[in-house]
């Protein structure tokens, strides 16, 4: 009888020295203090507002000369504007909106892109840095271009104060300053600091301070033949894995006329204010 037991006894440790060692293989194959891979954290922003009506009624009204002149139902239409055609709409969206005026014409349109990085390694935020980054860089905001126009007439005469010099307005070009695009007279306007040497504005290409994580601004002036000269103000930025372009341009009527930078730079910024607290809501 006292035999027994002790058979069971020796089965009993058999077993438990099986487990023990099963257990020193499963723990050996984990790899205790091996690399471990953290995934980045999501981005900020999941959705993205509906553009459309992202621009209130009554700044389309000012940044829209013209509309207001026509029939309710047809103002109702332009007010509404055209949604950009994308095949992703929770990554990217857009719209546009366009005013005939007797004088001008204008355009205005604003993109949201939501980046999403699919590098577990790699935050949206960072990925959303590098593609602003990129933007940024292409705009060239160091360069200076002078679209094509006519010859420049006499410094002094009303001709050659209304002659256009591209991105640069009010600053100075490879041959030396010119004069300002935008007919703005010296000094400062709202406390707006004037160009380095000189007292005039600095309306040129120029990065922007105190708007979303990083801003740019780029102003770029057209001509194509005898049309006339058409101006475009881009102000793009970016807020955590968000970047917002929004395009601002004039076309007057009148060849011998030049869209003021002035006015199209303090539209174009004040609505890209707008659009960073409609994306924060």
């Amino acid at each position: 009888m006292a035999y027994v037991p002790g058979v069971a006894l020796l089965a009993a440790l058999a077993v438990g020295c099986s487990a023990g060692s099963d257990g020193s293989a499963s723990d050996a194959d984990s790899k205790p203090g091996g690399p471990t891979v953290t995934t980045a954290p999501p981005g900020k922003y999941r959705t993205l507002p509906a553009p459309c009506r992202a621009v209130p009624g009554s700044t389309l009204k000012d940044l829209l000369p013209g509309v207001a002149e026509l029939p309710q139902q047809q103002q109702e239409k332009a007010f509404r504007g055209s949604p950009t055609v994308t095949y992703d709409t929770d990554r990217k969206v857009g719209c546009s909106w366009k005013s005939d005026a007797p004088d001008s014409t204008r355009n205005l349109s604003i993109d949201f892109e939501r980046v999403v990085s699919y590098d577990p390694a790699v935050s949206d935020d960072d990925r959303a840095r590098t593609l602003y980054a990129k933007k940024e860089t292409a705009a060239d905001l160091s360069g200076v271009t002078t679209p094509p126009g006519p010859p420049e007439k006499p410094a002094g005469s009303a001709a050659g104060e209304e002659m256009g010099t591209g991105k640069p307005d009010g600053g100075e070009g490879p041959a030396g300053p010119s004069p300002s695009a935008s007919g703005s007279t010296p000094g400062t306007a709202s406390g707006t600091p004037g160009a380095p040497g000189g007292g005039s504005e600095d309306l040129r290409s120029r990065v922007l301070d105190g708007l979303g994580d990083a801003a740019f601004l780029d102003d770029l002036l057209t001509r194509a033949g005898s049309t006339a000269q058409h101006r475009t103000v881009s102000v793009v930025f970016r807020t955590s894995n968000v970047i917002v372009t929004v395009r601002y341009g004039e076309q007057p009527a009148l060849v011998t006329k030049v869209p003021d930078s002035k006015e199209l730079q303090e539209k174009a910024q004040a609505l890209a204010r707008k659009l960073a607290e409609v994306i924060s809501e």
